[in-house]
């Protein structure tokens, strides 16, 4: 057997670097490149392997371990998971920035490769800098909290291990079912050790994403129940957009003549004027596709992990109907006593068609999703009309932003109240053209995934929108994308504080408190300078007043060559309705009146939640 002498490091390096992946029909990098902040615990070894190699596997600096993994996740979702980056830290307080990032990737099963340097497996110089000793357990580091977060965990402590371990974290990451963050620590001693490694271990290989097939009988069953729907309902999630079977599922809803509604992960599947296409649905949905989900009889849940925002808490739906789950995980297939087809989202969609034959839902159903379909648009026009006020909503400001973006220009937000405005206002007008992070709802995701998407695909813009609170909490990648020179669009919704919380607050009979700066414990309120801010980072800026300026303003945005920051103040308070109910603790009792109504209020919404698992 022929070898090759390396460090541990240096063959790991040198295994990413032989990983291929296949996206249509071209062989590309499976692992395209390196977020690395360098420490103590990965910089004299790790940082030695990848200087080597840096024209073939390049590495970017971030400015925070989290935001580096957070654009690594954001990259993932630009691939559609067909691509996987890695992010690298020292040990300690470096790695334990990770954790948050790896929860996002885990949520969304989403792939990332996540390295962090950890103590001696020798012990001999313990403790080292940054290690958390456990008296009654010399082996944990801080490196176990990403069990809680990863789909694949190892820590390496012989450099043979690498063998057998980075095959399987790969498997993982690209399996449709079990996706998510694989994680390595990496001690730093055993970085440092030479090892005889086989070379066919560093054998180029092209990896393909597995579509698994449903099992004929449950394929068979769901053809069944969905041929006795009478009002079926297809909700089209995530899994969709990652199997790539947004076509075939637009034309199955079109020529079944069932509404199709959208999560937010699944959001772009169709475009906004698709013929099926009756909006999204949930908690952050719209009036039109909650009214259908209420009435339909048989829904076609398909990618979709069924969320409480996409349930209402499960109480969107009638009682007495029917789910059939489409989904490449089993967990997500068997929720709600579903007939639950496990298999890949393209291939089990063709086969039910092919099952399903000449079927169609009743005229009547199809015709009803149009019309409340139609009845949205109209009051989202309504909602986005310019008005007197001084100052503009949410709704207004996605509307401008939404027409001035080019057909493949990407959204990106997440947490906040941006979420349900951009869920509802936003009209896509190509596939793919989406990305919301909600699964974990992680504020300090959008600029950083504004940064790994503009990396994933520099043949378009990624627009990011996000409210002053996020932009407080994380916004030095800002100075990322400038130094790198991928561009972004950035707008900055300032209103005043965490003005979604403090709605949820008040629905739920609190009172304001802690949320918008004037209600928090300050010497006085104080207003930042989003745009100055923007531009010591080296960004374009220019902040607006109206809506016409931040048209206009968007327009000049498109022309520059470096990311561009345009910041507007908005309304704290007007939110687009459309919502469904959502079940949150509220206080039993209180001293609050209000309080006191709203806990009846949420108990009486309890009693329409569907039981299920």
């Amino acid at each position: 057997m022929s070898t090759v002498r390396l460090t541990m490091a240096q063959a790991l390096v040198r295994y990413l670097c032989n990983q291929f992946t296949e996206i249509d029909g071209c062989r590309e990098p499976l692992f395209p490149g390196v977020f690395a902040i360098f420490g103590h615990g990965n910089v004299t070894c790790l940082a030695e392997a990848l200087e080597a190699v840096k024209d073939t596997l390049p590495t970017w600096r971030g400015q925070n371990e989290q935001s580096m993994a957070l654009a690594a996740i954001g990259f993932a979702k630009a691939t559609r998971r067909r691509q996987i980056m890695v992010a690298t830290s020292s040990i300690g307080p470096g790695a334990l920035n990770m954790v948050t990032a790896a929860g996002v990737a885990h949520s969304n099963r989403l792939p990332v490769l996540l390295l962090a340097g950890d103590s001696f497996v020798n012990r001999r110089p313990d403790p080292v800098m940054q290690q958390v000793e456990h008296f009654g357990n010399p082996t944990v580091t801080v490196n176990d909290a990403f069990k809680a977060v990863t789909r694949y965990w190892d820590r390496i402590t012989h450099p043979e291990q690498i063998i057998g371990s980075l095959p399987q974290a790969v498997a993982v990451m690209l399996d449709p079912a079990d996706c998510g963050p694989a994680f390595l620590a990496l001690p730093q001693d055993v970085q440092e050790i030479a090892w005889d490694y086989p070379e066919s271990f560093f054998a180029p290989t092209v990896h393909k994403v597995p579509r698994p097939r449903a099992d004929r009988d449950r394929l068979a069953e769901a053809a069944s129940v969905l041929k006795s729907a009478k009002r079926p309902l297809i909700i089209s999630g995530g899994g969709v957009r990652y199997s790539g079977a947004e076509s075939v599922l637009a034309d199955f809803a079109e020529k079944h003549g069932i509404p199709l509604c959208e999560t937010i992960a699944g959001k772009g599947t169709v475009t906004h004027d698709h013929p099926a296409h009756v909006g999204p649905i949930g908690i952050v949905g719209s009036t039109s596709a909650n009214a259908l989900a209420a009435e339909a009889d048989v829904v076609l849940a398909v990618g979709t992990r069924l969320m409480d925002f996409t349930t209402g808490s499960w109480t969107a739906f009638s009682p007495d109907a029917r789910f059939v789950a489409i989904n490449a995980a089993r967990w997500d297939a068997n929720k709600h006593r579903a007939v639950a087809v496990v298999g890949d989202a393209l291939e089990t969609v063709e086969e039910l068609e092919a099952a399903l034959g000449d079927y169609k839902a009743d005229a009547g159903w199809t015709e009803k999703g149009r019309q409340e379909f139609a009845k949205w648009n109209a009051a989202l026009d309504g909602f986005q009309k310019p008005t007197n006020a001084p100052v503009p909503t949410y709704a207004q400001v996605v509307g401008v932003v939404n027409s001035r973006a080019g057909e493949r220009d990407l959204l990106i937000t997440a947490a906040g109240g941006l979420p349900g405005e951009v869920m509802k206002n936003w009209r896509v007008k190509a596939p793919n053209t989406f990305d919301c992070e909600f699964g974990f709802s992680c504020m300090g995701y959008e600029i950083a995934a504004g940064w790994g998407a503009a990396m994933a695909d520099p043949t378009r813009t990624p627009i990011v929108m996000i409210g002053d609170g996020t932009y407080m909490m994380m916004n030095s990648d800002i100075y990322s994308t400038v130094l790198s020179g991928h561009k972004m669009i950035l707008i900055v919704c300032d209103n005043g504080g965490y003005a979604v919380i403090n709605r949820l607050q008040n629905a739920k009979g609190g009172a304001s408190f802690n949320n918008l700066i004037k209600d928090c414990r300050v010497k006085e309120p104080f207003a930042v300078d989003f745009a100055k801010h923007a531009e010591a980072m080296g960004a374009l800026t220019r902040h607006v007043e109206s809506l016409a300026d931040l048209g206009d303003a968007v327009e000049w945005a498109q022309t520059t060559d470096r990311t561009t920051v345009i910041t507007i103040v908005s309304d704290a308070f007007t939110w687009t309705p459309g919502d469904a109910w959502w079940d949150v603790g509220v206080p039993q009792v209180s001293a609050r009146a209000e309080v006191n109504t709203a806990a009846a209020d949420q108990q009486s919404g309890r009693t329409k939640q569907r039981v299920g698992v």
